[in-house]
């Protein structure tokens, strides 16, 4: 356990000084970090967008039925535009995106760093004088602290969109009256709350998978276990993390 904690510390500490040279003036990234940069915005971003939508619109319509189930019973069926708005922006958007993220590009991570961890490639980094951190964890933490909030965002305007578009179709009720609640109820600081916490999840994420296949020893039967308890671990930590941003966002409402 000693040494998994300063593994995690001499992490956080390389992160931090990765940080503060990309932000001194003389901190203009190489052409193949920013290369490296672009494809992890691609990777983690673009190619996560069909699963991303398909589990939102998804998301959307339970809701709406779900809310719809209990609501005609007191003849407030409008108030199901409020209920999936506030949901998924709130809660259900960014925990959601993030999860998916963590099984998609987390396992990655833990998995790609690990198997250069036991056939010595990161110590060949070293040697070349690469930064091991700043050569793989680097672009993997700014595209995560980026495009996890994006994917966010584009998660709740699928999740919004598939559920009035179910409740105008199925359920009865006018798109109008559907949209215009949505707009009345949603307020802007909801919106960056969801946002903070993908941003949130996106760091834990990057922190929790590279510290694991940092930490891989034993050959090839270490990698899985190492990006196992990374996914494990991650989800865990996203869920103590939402607590605390929903406690938060209640006391300082």
């Amino acid at each position: 356990m000693g040494e998994d904690f300063r593994v995690f510390i001499w992490l956080i500490n390389s992160l931090s000084q990765c940080a503060f040279k990309r932000f001194s003036a003389k901190g203009r990234p190489k052409p193949y970090m920013r290369d490296l940069s672009w494809n992890h915005f691609s990777w983690i971003g673009a190619d996560s967008l069909p699963i991303v939508s398909v589990i939102a619109a998804c998301t959307g319509i339970i809701l709406a039925l779900q809310a719809a189930m209990q609501l005609e019973k007191v003849g407030a069926l409008s108030y199901v535009a409020n209920l999936v708005g506030f949901s998924i922006v709130t809660e259900l958007g960014p925990l959601l995106t993030c999860l998916i993220i963590t099984g998609r590009a987390g396992a990655a991570f833990t998995a790609e760093i690990a198997t250069m961890k036991i056939s010595e490639e990161i110590d060949a980094l070293e040697v070349m004088g690469l930064d091991a951190v700043r050569f793989l964890v680097w672009p993997k933490f700014t595209a995560m602290l980026i495009m996890a909030p994006l994917l966010t965002l584009w998660a709740d305007f699928i999740g919004i969109m598939s559920g009035g578009i179910f409740s105008t179709s199925v359920l009865g009720l006018s798109g109008k009256v559907y949209f215009d609640q949505t707009a009345t109820f949603l307020r802007v600081e909801d919106v960056l709350s969801g946002l903070v916490k993908s941003a949130g999840f996106g760091v834990a994420i990057t922190l929790i998978c590279c510290w694991q296949g940092f930490l891989a020893r034993e050959g090839a039967v270490d990698v899985g276990q190492r990006t196992t308890k990374a996914v494990v671990l991650s989800i865990f930590i996203m869920i103590l993390l939402d607590l605390f941003f929903t406690a938060l966002n209640y006391i300082f409402r």
